[in-house]
């Protein structure tokens, strides 16, 4: 971690809680938020951060993986399993080793990872960009009318999507990447478009975009491991084109250890 300045304090700060055992991390992420203009809780085991977690509904969650008491992937996957932590906003904290872990908390639903060692810097842009996309899906989505596209439904509006009338249960993530899709069927797009697209953010791994998209297609497609609705475009990036329905080669399922072309060129993490 570096001592670089925090970056200016934002418009509108925002209550978050870090959870985090190594004290002197905890402190240090605490110290840099506060600075950026946000009110900052702590906690250093993962029954006191459930706690807080629920007594004070945070706007921000930032995880640290490795936990005394509950890991953060447990912490994940009950807040996801909850209706006040279904649509929370989270920032893992990782070790460089923890790749699997890493991918499994994205798949639970995480909205982005900063690896350890960081730049406390780096992790306040993160935590403002993950914050300024959560918050502008709320106003933005009356500006929105209903979609629809074969049997598959979306309001959002009501944050709502079905399938054959089957509600689909989607993270804030995957709802804003579906929407995005049903509104551009046809039109490839590569992975870091998408990040910058629907989600907002300038900067992070595009391994992000692969799991989000794989989610997804476990949800709305008949065969994730056949898909038909949204289709890998070799060297470019996904389409969705429920008309044609396309499969073979251009169609594949997607592997974060297994990339295609479009991975080569990642977008750089800031500095560690």
């Amino acid at each position: 971690m570096n001592d670089s300045p925090a970056p200016a304090a934002p418009p509108d700060p925002a209550r978050i809680l870090v959870i985090d055992d190594d004290l002197t991390v905890g402190e240090v992420v605490a110290g840099y938020l506060t600075r950026a203009g946000h009110r900052v809780d702590r906690a250093t085991d993962g029954h006191q951060g459930l706690e807080l977690a629920r007594a004070h509904r945070p706007d921000l969650l930032v995880l640290d993986l490795m936990l005394p008491g509950i890991d953060g992937l447990e912490i994940l996957r009950t807040l996801r399993a909850s209706a006040e932590g279904a649509d929370l906003p989270v920032v893992l904290l990782t070790a460089k080793g923890d790749e699997a872990d890493r991918i499994l908390g994205l798949e639970l639903g995480a909205d982005d990872y900063v690896t350890k060692p960081f730049s406390p810097r780096e992790l306040v842009l993160r935590v403002q960009s993950v914050l300024r996309r959560a918050r502008a899906a709320a106003p933005a989505a009356p500006s929105r009318g209903p979609l629809a596209s074969g049997d598959i439904t979306l309001d959002p509006q009501a944050r709502r999507a079905r399938r054959g009338g089957r509600e689909l249960t989607l993270t804030l993530r995957e709802f804003d990447l579906l929407a995005f899709l049903l509104r551009h069927p046809g039109t490839v797009f590569a992975r870091q478009e998408l990040m910058q697209r629907v989600w907002g953010w300038d900067f992070g791994d595009l391994s992000t975009v692969t799991v989000h998209v794989r989610r997804l297609r476990e949800k709305i497609e008949d065969d994730p491991a056949a898909p038909t609705l949204i289709s890998t475009v070799w060297g470019v990036g996904y389409r969705y084109d429920p008309a044609t329905g396309a499969t073979g080669a251009a169609d594949a399922p997607d592997t974060p250890d297994a990339p295609d072309a479009t991975d080569m060129t990642r977008v750089k993490d800031g500095p560690a």
